[in-house]
Protein backbone atom coordinates (compact mmCIF):
# COMPACT_ATOMS: atom_id res chain seq x y z
CA UNK A 1 0.00 0.00 0.00
CA UNK A 2 2.49 2.63 0.90
CA UNK A 3 4.76 1.58 -2.41
CA UNK A 4 1.49 2.27 -4.42
CA UNK A 5 0.94 5.72 -2.58
CA UNK A 6 4.87 6.80 -3.28
CA UNK A 7 4.57 6.07 -6.64
CA UNK A 8 1.03 7.64 -6.91
CA UNK A 9 2.86 11.05 -5.50
CA UNK A 10 5.81 10.53 -6.97
CA UNK A 11 3.67 10.58 -10.56
CA UNK A 12 1.63 13.17 -9.08
CA UNK A 13 4.63 15.62 -7.73
CA UNK A 14 6.44 15.14 -11.67
CA UNK A 15 3.23 16.83 -13.14
CA UNK A 16 3.38 20.71 -13.42
CA UNK A 17 1.03 22.31 -10.85
CA UNK A 18 -2.21 23.96 -11.58
CA UNK A 19 -2.76 27.23 -11.68
CA UNK A 20 -5.28 28.74 -9.38
CA UNK A 21 -6.96 31.66 -8.69
CA UNK A 22 -5.31 32.99 -5.74
CA UNK A 23 -2.09 33.45 -8.14
CA UNK A 24 -4.30 36.12 -10.31
CA UNK A 25 -4.01 39.87 -8.75
CA UNK A 26 -7.48 40.85 -9.01
CA UNK A 27 -6.35 44.25 -9.49
CA UNK A 28 -4.53 43.43 -12.77
CA UNK A 29 -7.58 42.33 -14.24
CA UNK A 30 -9.41 44.68 -16.45
CA UNK A 31 -12.46 42.48 -16.56
CA UNK A 32 -12.68 42.83 -13.11
CA UNK A 33 -11.59 46.54 -12.52
CA UNK A 34 -14.07 47.20 -15.03
CA UNK A 35 -16.95 45.43 -13.38
CA UNK A 36 -15.78 46.53 -10.05
CA UNK A 37 -16.13 49.90 -11.16
CA UNK A 38 -19.61 49.59 -13.02
CA UNK A 39 -21.18 48.09 -9.47
CA UNK A 40 -20.26 50.78 -7.49
CA UNK A 41 -21.07 53.03 -10.12
CA UNK A 42 -24.29 51.15 -10.31
CA UNK A 43 -24.49 51.40 -5.95
CA UNK A 44 -23.99 55.39 -6.10
CA UNK A 45 -27.05 55.66 -8.05
CA UNK A 46 -29.00 53.69 -5.04
CA UNK A 47 -27.37 55.79 -2.64
CA UNK A 48 -29.08 58.71 -5.06
CA UNK A 49 -32.37 57.16 -5.12
CA UNK A 50 -32.18 56.45 -1.17
CA UNK A 51 -31.56 60.06 -0.78
CA UNK A 52 -34.39 61.32 -3.08
CA UNK A 53 -36.85 59.21 -2.27
CA UNK A 54 -36.42 58.23 1.64
CA UNK A 55 -34.57 61.73 2.49
CA UNK A 56 -36.47 63.79 0.29
CA UNK A 57 -33.37 65.39 -1.24
CA UNK A 58 -35.13 66.90 -4.43
CA UNK A 59 -32.21 66.74 -7.30
CA UNK A 60 -31.30 69.66 -9.11
CA UNK A 61 -29.58 69.70 -12.74
CA UNK A 62 -26.00 69.34 -11.64
CA UNK A 63 -27.44 66.40 -9.32
CA UNK A 64 -28.94 65.06 -12.48
CA UNK A 65 -26.06 65.72 -15.16
CA UNK A 66 -23.86 63.52 -12.46
CA UNK A 67 -25.84 60.63 -12.20
CA UNK A 68 -26.05 60.54 -16.05
CA UNK A 69 -22.09 60.43 -15.63
CA UNK A 70 -21.95 57.76 -13.24
CA UNK A 71 -24.75 55.56 -15.30
CA UNK A 72 -22.46 56.24 -18.49
CA UNK A 73 -19.57 55.06 -16.79
CA UNK A 74 -21.48 52.10 -15.25
CA UNK A 75 -22.44 51.48 -18.86
CA UNK A 76 -19.12 51.36 -20.91
CA UNK A 77 -17.67 49.46 -17.88
CA UNK A 78 -20.05 46.36 -18.37
CA UNK A 79 -19.95 46.54 -22.14
CA UNK A 80 -16.16 46.83 -22.24
CA UNK A 81 -15.64 43.79 -19.68
CA UNK A 82 -18.03 41.72 -21.61
CA UNK A 83 -15.66 42.07 -24.69
CA UNK A 84 -12.03 40.79 -25.27
CA UNK A 85 -9.84 41.83 -23.37
CA UNK A 86 -8.31 43.70 -26.01
CA UNK A 87 -10.64 46.03 -25.85
CA UNK A 88 -10.44 46.75 -22.09
CA UNK A 89 -8.18 49.47 -22.75
CA UNK A 90 -10.42 51.69 -24.64
CA UNK A 91 -13.20 50.95 -21.93
CA UNK A 92 -11.32 51.76 -19.19
CA UNK A 93 -10.28 55.28 -21.26
CA UNK A 94 -13.96 56.16 -21.92
CA UNK A 95 -15.01 55.14 -18.49
CA UNK A 96 -11.92 57.30 -17.01
CA UNK A 97 -13.06 60.48 -19.67
CA UNK A 98 -16.87 59.69 -17.69
CA UNK A 99 -15.38 60.19 -14.51
CA UNK A 100 -13.33 63.48 -15.64
CA UNK A 101 -16.71 64.76 -16.78
CA UNK A 102 -17.92 63.65 -13.25
CA UNK A 103 -15.31 65.75 -11.66
CA UNK A 104 -15.93 68.86 -13.56
CA UNK A 105 -19.51 69.13 -12.67
CA UNK A 106 -18.91 67.92 -8.97
CA UNK A 107 -16.39 70.58 -9.16
CA UNK A 108 -18.99 73.21 -10.82
CA UNK A 109 -21.68 72.30 -8.78
CA UNK A 110 -19.29 73.10 -5.61
CA UNK A 111 -18.80 76.51 -7.08
CA UNK A 112 -22.34 77.25 -7.79
CA UNK A 113 -22.98 75.82 -3.25
CA UNK A 114 -20.04 78.47 -2.72
CA UNK A 115 -21.48 81.07 -4.33
CA UNK A 116 -24.92 81.54 -3.34
CA UNK A 117 -25.74 84.24 -5.94
CA UNK A 118 -25.51 81.59 -8.50
CA UNK A 119 -28.46 79.34 -9.13
CA UNK A 120 -29.12 76.31 -11.94
CA UNK A 121 -32.05 75.95 -10.63
CA UNK A 122 -34.20 78.18 -12.61
CA UNK A 123 -32.22 78.70 -15.86
CA UNK A 124 -32.03 76.83 -18.92
CA UNK A 125 -30.59 74.15 -17.60
CA UNK A 126 -33.05 72.41 -16.27
CA UNK A 127 -35.95 72.42 -19.03
CA UNK A 128 -33.40 70.33 -21.93
CA UNK A 129 -32.76 67.78 -19.20
CA UNK A 130 -36.02 67.45 -18.36
CA UNK A 131 -37.05 66.64 -22.01
CA UNK A 132 -34.23 64.00 -22.64
CA UNK A 133 -35.73 60.83 -23.78
CA UNK A 134 -33.92 59.13 -20.21
CA UNK A 135 -36.02 61.76 -18.14
CA UNK A 136 -38.96 60.67 -19.65
CA UNK A 137 -38.36 57.42 -19.35
CA UNK A 138 -37.28 57.02 -15.75
CA UNK A 139 -38.31 60.34 -14.15
CA UNK A 140 -37.47 58.78 -10.66
CA UNK A 141 -33.82 59.12 -12.14
CA UNK A 142 -33.18 61.71 -14.41
CA UNK A 143 -35.52 64.40 -13.64
CA UNK A 144 -34.10 67.56 -11.88
CA UNK A 145 -36.82 69.34 -9.25
CA UNK A 146 -34.23 70.94 -7.04
CA UNK A 147 -32.17 73.75 -7.09
CA UNK A 148 -28.22 73.83 -7.01
CA UNK A 149 -27.84 76.14 -4.41
CA UNK A 150 -29.66 73.89 -1.64
CA UNK A 151 -26.84 72.15 0.76
CA UNK A 152 -28.30 68.55 1.87
CA UNK A 153 -25.61 67.70 4.40
CA UNK A 154 -24.97 64.01 4.03
CA UNK A 155 -22.45 62.14 6.52
CA UNK A 156 -20.76 65.63 7.35
CA UNK A 157 -20.72 66.26 4.07
CA UNK A 158 -22.67 67.91 1.07
CA UNK A 159 -23.86 65.64 -1.73
CA UNK A 160 -21.89 66.87 -4.78
CA UNK A 161 -18.67 67.11 -2.24
CA UNK A 162 -19.19 63.19 -2.09
CA UNK A 163 -19.98 62.91 -5.27
CA UNK A 164 -16.21 64.43 -6.35
CA UNK A 165 -14.38 62.37 -3.85
CA UNK A 166 -16.34 58.83 -5.85
CA UNK A 167 -15.65 60.38 -8.95
CA UNK A 168 -11.77 61.29 -8.36
CA UNK A 169 -11.29 57.91 -6.67
CA UNK A 170 -13.29 56.28 -9.65
CA UNK A 171 -10.83 58.38 -12.49
CA UNK A 172 -7.45 57.63 -10.11
CA UNK A 173 -8.62 53.78 -10.33
CA UNK A 174 -9.30 53.97 -14.49
CA UNK A 175 -6.22 56.55 -15.06
CA UNK A 176 -4.20 53.87 -13.24
CA UNK A 177 -5.33 50.82 -15.39
CA UNK A 178 -5.38 52.92 -18.85
CA UNK A 179 -1.79 54.25 -18.17
CA UNK A 180 -0.06 50.64 -17.04
CA UNK A 181 2.30 49.26 -19.73
CA UNK A 182 1.28 45.60 -20.25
Amino acid sequence: MLQCWNLLHGAVSEVSPIPTTSNIDPMKSSKFLLLSVAVACVALLGVALYLQIVEEMAPCPLCIIQRYCFAAIAIICVIFALLPAAAARIGTGLGLLGALGGVGTAGWHLWVQAHPGTSCGIDPLETPLNTIATAKWFPLLFQADGLCSMQYPFLGLAIPKWSLICFVLLALLLARRFFKRS
